[in-house]
């Protein structure tokens, strides 16, 4: 299994390495990150981990070459059967590596379309016209091509990034442990608002503390917290613009939290005006913690909203529409708890992380222990 960051194989692969294990494979976690915490932590799942050094964000062509040699390598020594990848760079240069080792099956999750796709300037056309051509000779040798909405499947086979729409297999994103992120009561007093992401621009930051400013304007006893990590990616946001909203105090930043469940608890509406996602495991999580959701109408995110119900969805980059949105909490706070509830059951039926894992594990001939065939 191969990822473009060592703690998100804890967090979204967890419960998917246990079930390989407990099914009777032996699994070799990869990630860039030289850490003995996560070696443990991978450990007492069943599975192995081993660094392999990767610069996730940056752009430097002869560093990513070597990361495809050094994967290249990698698979050549250990012989695997199967090879998992997810995020960009590790879908490109682990599947490219996985054709030259001859690494008997491959399959790849395309967690979100990323910085390349989504911009305007002409260097990141640039980065998506390379992506995309980086992607269509990736891709072509995967058995299969799993996809957390419907939307950036149709992408990938509008632009012949996959062979066809039978190499794709369409998930309920990466799931969420229902035990895990149990019900939690709402909070007394008036409604608290949080984003949790990281600071990025394409996550729809900026909106949600324009909005933020609007309300807080209007309504000063309420709260809207924001909680994440700075990050290398070119859309992150500058330490110094956040902290000019705390200034303002309209705006609580609390930094990140490597457990999000005090952070849920205490909120009783979450927010995520993200401008595409693949499909956003915080808003799983709040919803399965029982916690009404304002997302947009983009493509992962109005895959957990069902309109009126369990939430409300606002078109990507409308701060007016947004405010609008959390006022209706505010002016009507009987609305949160029965929203929280059918949040709840949607996460029930729709992604339970087992359901969705049993999904992964068929497709791949990998439940029970089978493979190679």
């Amino acid at each position: 299994m191969l990822a473009g960051f060592a703690e998100s194989l804890i967090l979204f692969r967890g419960h998917l390495m246990a079930a390989l294990t407990k099914a009777g494979h032996e699994v070799i976690a990869c990630a860039p990150e030289d850490t003995q915490n996560i070696a443990q932590r991978l450990q007492a799942l069943g599975a192995d981990y081993r660094p392999i050094p990767l610069e996730r964000a940056g752009l430097n062509p002869l560093k990513d070459f070597r990361f495809f040699i050094r994967v290249a390598r990698f698979l050549r020594c250990e012989k695997p059967d199967v090879l998992f990848c997810y995020t960009i760079k590790p879908v490109i240069y682990g599947s490219l590596a996985a054709r030259r080792a001859r690494v008997p099956a491959v399959f790849s999750m395309i967690t979100g379309i990323g910085y390349a796709f989504l911009g305007q300037t002409f260097r990141q056309k640039l980065l998506g016209k390379v992506a995309k051509t980086l992607y269509r000779r990736a891709l072509a040798d995967n058995r299969a091509v799993f996809f957390q909405n419907p939307d950036d499947r149709q992408l990938f086979v509008q632009l012949g990034l996959v062979r066809n729409k039978g190499q794709t297999i369409l998930v309920n994103g990466s799931g969420v442990d229902l035990d895990h992120y149990a019900v939690a009561p709402l909070p007394a007093g008036a409604p608290v608002f949080v984003l949790v992401a990281r600071l990025l621009r394409d996550k729809g930051v900026v909106e949600y503390a324009d909005a933020a400013r609007l309300l807080k304007q209007k309504y000063p006893s309420i709260r809207f917290r924001l909680i994440g990590p700075f990050d290398v990616n070119p859309a992150s946001l500058k330490p110094e613009q956040v902290q000019s909203w705390q200034n303002e105090r309209f705006i609580e930043y609390e930094g990140w939290a490597s457990d999000v469940r005090p952070v849920i608890a205490a909120a009783s509406v979450f927010v995520l005006p993200s401008y595409r996602e693949g499909t956003p495991r915080t808003v799983l999580e709040a919803m399965a913690m029982g916690r009404p959701i304002v997302a947009t109408d983009a493509p992962g995110c109005r895959e957990t909203v069902v309109e009126g119900e369990n939430g409300f969805l606002v078109p990507p980059k409308n701060v007016p529409a947004l405010a609008q949105a959390m006022e209706r909490f505010i002016l009507q706070p009987g609305l949160i708890a029965p929203m929280g509830r059918r949040s709840r059951q949607i996460a029930e039926a729709k992604f339970n992380v087992h359901n969705v894992n049993e999904v992964i594990l068929q497709t791949m001939g990998l439940k029970p222990a089978t493979w190679p065939a």
